[in-house]
């Protein structure tokens, strides 16, 4: 049985960048509506007892699994999505350092974030991972998929789906992901 994660901040923590409004229906809605599909998916299967990570990655490219793969990576994307906000901690200084190394600066850094958050048509996820090499980079991923299954260590990621900021800038994406960016990502 994969749990509901609790948030580590109250549904009003966000504001004025995502309302209490809006997060009572990503997280209180969406998010959990994806966990109630993967419990009902699992339930007296082999996945049953597996861990999120370990579902999403028995599950991938696998067509007679492909609505347990989705689901499942959209539990594990909104986790983390929760997880990025900067809510009383903030990325360690050697961290920052690295970003600026790899980025040119901060504003660069955000400014990539942005850029390749927009670049993504229709729904889906932009993340800051560790490749393989162990350097940072700024991917891109569609829908429920995750870096998990290309081998990338995720760090945190921006949601570009509708559902995240409709409510409070309908189509505006860009001031959205601007507005997360520079104002709740831990850094």
């Amino acid at each position: 049985m994969i749990n509901f994660m609790n948030l580590d901040f109250k549904e009003n923590a966000l504001e004025p960048v995502i309302s209490k409004k809006t997060i009572e229906f990503h997280y209180g809605k969406h998010h959990k509506a994806y966990v109630d599909k993967v419990n009902e998916l699992i339930k007296q299967t082999e996945f049953d007892n597996m861990s999120l990570e370990d579902i999403i990655k028995n599950s991938y490219e696998k067509k007679d699994l492909v609505t347990l793969y989705n689901n499942a990576g959209q539990v594990y994307n909104h986790n983390m999505y929760w997880e990025s906000f900067g809510i009383g901690q903030k990325l360690g200084a050697d961290f920052r350092k690295e970003i600026i190394d790899t980025f040119g600066s901060l504003e660069d850094f955000r400014e990539k974030l942005v850029d390749e958050g927009m670049k993504v048509f229709g729904s889906g996820w932009v993340w800051l991972v560790r490749n393989e090499k162990g350097n940072l980079e700024v991917i891109t991923t569609k829908n429920g998929d995750t870096p998990l299954v290309s081998k990338k260590e995720p760090i945190f990621n921006v949601d570009v789906w509708e559902h995240a900021y409709y409510l409070d800038y309908q189509n505006l994406r860009k001031k959205y992901l601007e507005n997360v960016i520079n104002f709740l990502l831990k850094m």
